[in-house]
């Protein structure tokens, strides 16, 4: 069992940017793919992007391409979401989640197993 815990996030200026992180408590995570999500009050839950378990792979939801950054450091068992440019409408709730071990790319939520609790980020103008 993987768990997963997000922080860094909190309130900035549209414009501003934040860096989240997704630390695992488990050694199984330097072997599968990690992502980042987020829902927005009323909104449904959006792909933000997964990088491999090797960090090698990484894939972007088109809106947030070069605005995020994700990353990891397996020796850490962390994952990092660098956010610039934040706008308003990215004000959401942002999760962490680990990918089936095997399944790569993973871009839906029925591809993850694994789910932290949430980080808050809200962007204002």
């Amino acid at each position: 069992q993987v768990q997963l815990v997000e922080s860094g996030g909190g309130s900035v200026q549209a414009g501003g940017s934040l860096r989240l992180s997704c630390i695992a408590s488990a050694g199984t995570f330097r072997s599968i793919g990690v992502g980042w999500f987020r829902q927005a009050p009323g909104k449904d839950l959006e792909f933000v992007a997964g990088v491999s378990w090797t960090g090698v792979s990484i894939v972007y939801a088109d809106s947030v391409k070069r605005r995020f950054t994700i990353s990891r450091d397996n020796a850490k068992s962390t994952v990092y979401l660098e956010m610039n440019s934040l706008k308003i409408e990215e004000t959401a709730k942002y999760y962490c989640a680990g990918a089936f071990p095997g399944v790569w790319p993973a871009r839906t939520r029925f591809e993850y197993k694994y789910w932290g609790p949430g980080t808050q980020v809200t962007v204002s103008s």
